[in-house]
């Protein structure tokens, strides 16, 4: 297969949202429309057993939330598209900043009725630093919602975007009655009929025929012209350079349970979309055409299959070809490994592939070796960059709750940190151990998988800290050092790199560090040059 050609056929995207906007749902949508599932199941309808495809934790299940990233291929229309579903409650948002460092672009999607919500706000926040190109799809047209020029001005005021309409509703909730497709010039009319996989649509190529009136009335259509109209003068018109740089964004409407308006979007983001793109490495940056394979680590899972204990290492590939049983340099460990089954992922289908293109997601089956951010590469020496630590918000000691199983407790925690589901420090004082995390809820998954895949048990005790900040001195061996060492010691800890971690208790007591010990500096996430 011709190896350019192969990139070019490739599309690997993150979807993101505030919890309950219909982010699962619309990948699920996506997948129908690839052919790669008969039957969507919506997260919360106990009526379809079978759960979200994407879902497949039993905590996720449990509670009608994704909490893991998932990885999704299918194929449509000649091109391979790779899905990154993300976790959209606020708790699990680390996992999700990693996850955008493994994607090419973003679709935000946005409720109708809530418009723009907190989560929305960080995670486009994120997207923003690093360009990447983003797609704006406004969910659940069928309920009663904003007004669309409302909830336009919001996503450009709040989230400091500049948007351009691809697609517009006509009518709203009750009253909708589909979408004009800006982008292909027609009209794709909605019969609320969810279990029709495909709507019918109707080519206009003139938006003032009287055809209009007869399909959709004199009113809706009168409205229609005019809003149109508005658009135009508006609203830039859709630039693909402004897109692919991160300073212009595509907004589509339709509504992801009614399986309405996500063919426009999928039809459009295929043709629009970015290949995949290069990525700085701390050497140099890293073209996807070039010869040699590198890649990276950007999320491990533990016990996909829980009858067997496996881990599996999600690897970007970022540039040449990755071949099943052929050696390849781990960067940080300095060895060559080989692997024999490297996984291509459906949710929980996943298969063998022997061959892997930049783009691809590969899942390596790791008895250990692997860390989040790690390289791997034909032995070139280089690392990725861009795939650091967040400072926890919360934070606990983690005792053992039964001393017969300190050793299974030990290895759990082991690997669920690696897996990155939270952080954990170890006390410079009494090598007690703290838990770290971005969201309460971490706790509980942490609790539940430590019993149910490893039979272990632990309790937790608050630990009173406000903020982890890595600590680096302008110079290890003077005296302020030593002294900031001796003053703060009881707040002082290891994290599993080694780094040395100041537990502050307060803002202030990490505003009179910084004045009082000038030469040591704090930073808030793990990756400083």
């Amino acid at each position: 297969m011709n190896f350019n050609k192969e990139i070019e056929r490739r599309r690997t995207f993150g979807i993101i949202s505030h919890p309950d906007a219909g982010k699962t749902t619309l990948t699920e949508k996506l997948l129908l429309f690839g052919g790669a599932i008969q039957e969507a199941g919506a997260v919360k309808s106990n009526k379809i057993k079978k759960g979200a495809t994407s879902d497949f934790m039993e905590i996720e299940r449990q509670r009608g939330i994704s909490v893991a990233t998932s990885v999704l291929a299918f194929n449509y229309k000649d091109k391979k598209i790779n899905i990154l579903d993300t976790p959209g409650h606020k708790d699990f948002a680390e996992d999700t900043f990693r996850t955008l460092t493994a994607v090419d672009s973003v679709i935000v999607v946005i409720d109708v009725a809530k418009g723009v919500e907190e989560q929305t706000e960080k995670l486009v926040q994120v997207c923003r630093m690093r360009n990447i190109p983003m797609l704006v799809f406004i969910n659940k047209l069928d309920r009663e919602g904003k007004d669309a020029f409302d909830l336009m001005d919001e996503v450009e005021q709040k989230l400091g975007l500049t948007v351009t309409p691809l697609s517009f509703p006509i009518g709203m909730g009750y009253d909708f009655q589909g979408i004009y497709n800006i982008w292909e010039k027609n009209i794709n009319l909605f019969s609320g009929d969810s279990r029709k996989n495909i709507e019918e649509t109707i080519a206009f190529s003139d938006i003032d025929s009287p055809e209009l009136e007869k399909i959709i009335g004199q009113k809706p259509a009168h409205k229609l012209r005019e809003e149109l109209e508005l658009i135009s003068e508006v609203y830039p018109d859709f630039d693909r350079e402004a897109y692919l740089e991160g300073k212009q964004q595509p907004v589509f409407f339709g509504s992801a349970l009614n399986n309405f308006g996500v063919r426009e979007l999928l039809d459009c983001f295929i043709e629009i979309a970015p290949t995949p793109r290069p990525k700085d490495s701390d050497k140099r940056t890293v073209e996807p055409n070039e010869n040699k394979f590198a890649g990276f680590v950007f999320k491990i899972h533990a016990n996909m299959d829980p009858k067997h204990r496996d881990r599996i290492a999600f690897v970007k590939i970022v540039s040449g070809v990755f071949e099943r049983n052929k050696p390849y340099l781990h960067v940080r460990l300095g060895k060559n490994l080989k692997f024999s089954s490297p996984n291509a992922f459906f949710a929980e289908k996943k298969e063998i592939v022997d061959i892997s293109y930049p783009g691809d997601i590969v899942g390596l089956h790791d008895t250990g070796n692997f860390k989040i951010g790690d390289t791997l590469t034909e032995g070139e020496l280089m690392s990725f960059k861009g795939i650091p630590s967040f400072s926890p918000e919360h934070f606990r000691y983690i005792n053992n709750a039964d001393p017969l199983k300190a050793k299974q407790l030990e290895k759990g925690i082991d690997q669920l940190m690696d897996e990155g589901v939270a952080q954990l420090f170890t006390l410079e004082m009494n090598n007690r151990k703290v838990i770290g995390t971005v969201g309460a809820l971490q706790y509980e998954v942490i609790q539940y998988r430590l019993e149910h895949e490893y039979g272990a048990k632990c309790s937790y005790e608050n630990f009173p800290a406000f903020k982890a900040c890595w600590v680096k001195p302008d110079d290890a061996k003077n005296e302020e050092f030593a002294e900031f060492k001796r003053i703060k010691q009881k707040f002082l800890a290891k994290d599993k790199y080694g780094q040395l971690v100041f537990l502050a208790d307060s803002d202030f007591s990490i505003q009179m560090t910084q004045s009082k010990y000038p030469s040591v500096k704090l930073f808030f996430t793990s990756e400083f040059d």
